[in-house]
């Protein structure tokens, strides 16, 4: 009779060794070559007619070794059915050197695994971080505003094309092509076009192209025009050139100023505002732009939110003690995927892992024990929610809608990633209120000057 019995390798690492009898195989494996011996279709012989020896002489062996490996599998499932010891991932085999699969000589099996355990742990940093943390709110001062207007502007306007550089955000249409000092190309030059404004080009460039008309020519080295990282985007970007090439830089380039072209922003008017929020009865520039300011402040409270939960996925990472079985984690990391990993990307790849198994345990113990839940019509008045942002809020009595999000409920990765998101936002709001987070106003300038939640907390 099949025995799996279980033994400790070391803390939160065991393993498990599975005994087949040969009681517990021969059946399967006698069931199975009959299976065989009506399915085969051999030369000679009508389907279902092979004699018996000669399927075990050419199947045999296989079907023994499946027969074996199978039952130990059963044997093995069936314990972890059973027992419902906490672990990570699936068992993996350790070698099980000497066995000898031969269908001749029947015999008992002993197959080995390892298990990584779960470990038991507190959260504690929930209680012991209450008060720290903080929600930051950005102020939508008027500079933000102004320029929030002017890119609005700037993205639905249109691309003149004047004869002269003048402004330093100009596109400059320029060529390029490889001449001696006196501008004189070979013969199988290569012309090389480039697109840039003229802000992003080399200082002294600029200033050689400001005021030029469209057809202006003339000859340079890199070399002369540009140093340091100036000098090996140039080469790299504009000329295509090897950007640590001394060579190139030395060597002398025609310039041709083909086209110049500048963006015309939008009119502030009626039919723009109209364009930008559709039905929503914007008339004029007051009400334009305090729309563009609610509209800012979705996406800043969602920038802060942001901010908030990586604080807290951070402090409770990095504040929560949490032993790990690393031995069978790494083993598994490499050895229980599709491809077996080499040693250096086990290394490389184990930090990011075990930040992120970390997480995944301490979010799933919470979601336990706070009972969080999302339901299925939570998720699809989610997904009405994302269609109508997109299309916008005309499509809310669209005789499709109701149809389109059924769509989306039935793709099963839309519907996990809704789910989980759901999740996770209910999951950061409940451990919020435990932790008693706090609002703190901040300006824009200074929120991006706050160093990254990871490097906040890993030290």
């Amino acid at each position: 009779m099949a025995t799996v019995t279980r033994e400790p390798i070391a803390k939160l690492h065991d393993k498990l060794i599975v005994t087949i009898n040969k009681e517990d195989y021969l059946p399967s494996f006698e069931k199975n070559l009959k299976q065989y011996g009506k399915q085969a279709n051999i030369p000679g012989f009508r389907k279902g007619n092979v004699p018996a020896g000669m399927v075990k002489k050419m199947f045999g062996q296989s079907v023994f070794t499946d027969a074996v490996i199978q039952q130990a599998n059963e044997q093995l499932q069936q314990y972890l059915t059973t027992e419902k010891p906490s672990i990570f991932a699936q068992p993996l085999p350790l070698e099980n050197a000497g066995m000898n699969f031969d269908m001749n000589a029947p015999q008992d099996f002993v197959f080995n695994f390892e298990i990584g355990l779960k470990p038991e742990f507190d959260v504690k940093p929930i209680n012991d971080k209450k008060g720290n943390l903080n929600k930051f709110l950005i102020n939508v001062d008027d500079k933000m505003l102004d320029e929030e207007v002017e890119n609005i502007r700037k993205r639905a306007g249109k691309v003149e094309n004047p004869e002269t550089l003048e402004e330093d955000s100009d596109i400059v249409y320029a060529s390029y092509q490889a001449t001696d000092k006196d501008g004189n190309a070979a013969a199988d030059a290569a012309v090389i076009e480039d697109v840039v404004t003229l802000d992003k080009m080399p200082k002294k460039l600029q200033e050689m192209l400001k005021g030029a008309a469209t057809g202006t020519t003339f000859t340079f080295q890199p070399s002369a025009v540009a140093e340091g990282d100036e000098l090996k985007e140039l080469l790299k970007d504009a000329l295509k050139q090897d950007a640590e090439s001394k060579e190139a830089a030395d060597a002398y380039y025609t310039l041709t100023l083909t086209k110049v072209g500048r963006l015309a922003p939008r009119e502030l008017d009626e039919a723009f505002f109209e364009e930008v929020f559709p039905g929503q009865e914007v008339k004029d520039i007051e009400a334009f732009r305090a729309r563009i300011k609610e509209e800012m402040g979705k996406e800043i409270n969602r920038i802060g939110s942001d901010r908030l939960q990586n604080d807290i996925f951070e402090t409770l990472v990095h504040g929560t003690e949490i032993e790990l079985p690393v031995d069978f984690l790494k083993a598994w990391l490499q050895k229980g995927q599709e491809q077996v990993k080499s040693d250096e990307e086990v290394a490389k790849e184990w930090p990011s892992f075990e930040h992120q198994l970390r997480w995944t345990l301490i979010s799933d113990k919470l979601i336990s024990e706070y009972q969080i839940n999302v339901t299925l019509e939570e998720v699809k008045e989610e997904m009405k929610t994302r269609v109508l942002a997109y299309f916008g809020n005309t499509a809310a009595d669209a005789p499709w809608l109701e149809e389109y999000v059924d769509k989306m409920v039935n793709d099963e990765n839309t519907l996990n990633e809704t789910y989980r998101r759901l999740l996770m936002d209910k999951l950061f709001a409940t451990i919020s209120e435990k932790m008693e987070v706090s609002e703190k106003a901040i300006s824009l300038e200074e929120f991006q000057n706050l160093p990254s939640a990871h490097d906040a907390h890993a030290h």
